[in-house]
């Protein structure tokens, strides 16, 4: 049995953890914010953009782009978005679940330290890792963007996809596995922008409109734009996604850690009450014995 001056340590000790996990649920619950609001206010740009792209194509259609041209699919190209560190949660856990389910043969680029390091250990086809601070600065991103399109333009992979972890709410952060290259149709592009939105867009655009230099030059910059600026999109809401499950995971470390600090105290008073209660009965029996 333990005595009180081990528990007493314990209390103590589960007491100073409870702070630090308090401390750090408040940051990310910080950081959660800022990342939402920067990730919803990118949502309008994104769908302007694909109204865009949806209008040109259908001026241009004889247009001929490697990201509009399907291709067999030998090997498929991977962005995995994980965080840098632990303590947030089942949130990799997750990810790394959806890539056990890929089957086919895939080559991976990461952005985060945890899937690299998971697509190291699992000896998968890493070809690439990169790594984004919590502000996320478009330079950082557009360096891997970069490498998939390149990677894509010289058919060393014949797809682009981005498995991330969707913010959904506070609560909730889901593995979505977002097939990106090559594109089915402008119209989808849209229609899913103007889902995220919850906006509705016409994308049947009748009027007279002049493009220099031309449309199909436009269009080419466009799509190369739009790739970014979605991938940039998808590593924001994965940041957002970190954020809220590490803010949950502390905060509930911190309330276990109240919980047990309130349990060690129950046994620390029986002790105590046990050793007085011994004390006692020792000096009654000296007594009668006396």
């Amino acid at each position: 049995m333990p005595n009180t001056r081990d528990i007493r340590r314990r209390i103590k000790s589960v007491k100073n953890t409870s702070q630090i996990t308090r401390a750090m649920q408040l940051v990310a619950a910080s950081k959660m914010k800022k990342a939402q609001d920067v990730a919803l206010k990118g949502r309008p740009y994104a769908e302007l953009m694909a109204e865009m792209l949806s209008s040109l194509g259908n001026r241009l259609i004889d247009y001929k782009h490697p990201f509009l041209e399907g291709r067999p699919t030998r090997k498929r190209g991977i962005l995995v978005v994980s965080t840098d560190k632990g303590l947030c949660g089942a949130l990799n856990a997750n990810l790394f679940r959806k890539i056990g389910e890929i089957e086919r043969e895939a080559g991976y680029v990461s952005i985060g330290r945890k899937a690299a390091q998971f697509l190291s250990r699992t000896q998968r086809d890493l070809m690439a890792d990169f790594t984004v601070t919590d502000k996320v600065p478009f330079a950082e991103v557009r360096s891997a963007v970069e490498f998939l399109i390149q990677s894509y333009r010289e058919e060393k992979i014949d797809t682009v996809e981005v498995l991330y972890s969707q913010f959904v709410n506070t609560m909730v952060q889901k593995p979505v596995l977002l097939p990106l290259l090559p594109f089915q149709d402008l119209k989808s592009i849209l229609q899913e922008q103007a889902h995220k939105t919850g906006h509705k867009s016409a994308s049947d655009d009748t009027r007279e409109i002049q493009f220099e230099p031309n449309a199909a030059a436009i269009l080419n910059e466009l799509l190369n734009l739009y790739i970014k600026q979605e991938i940039y999109h998808v590593v924001l809401e994965a940041k957002a996604s970190e954020h809220s499950s590490r803010m949950v995971a502390m905060k509930t470390a911190t309330d276990n850690a109240s919980t047990l600090v309130d349990d060690l105290t129950l046994e620390f008073n029986k002790v105590r009450q046990a050793a007085i209660t011994q004390e006692i009965l020792e000096i009654s029996a000296a007594s009668f014995a006396n």
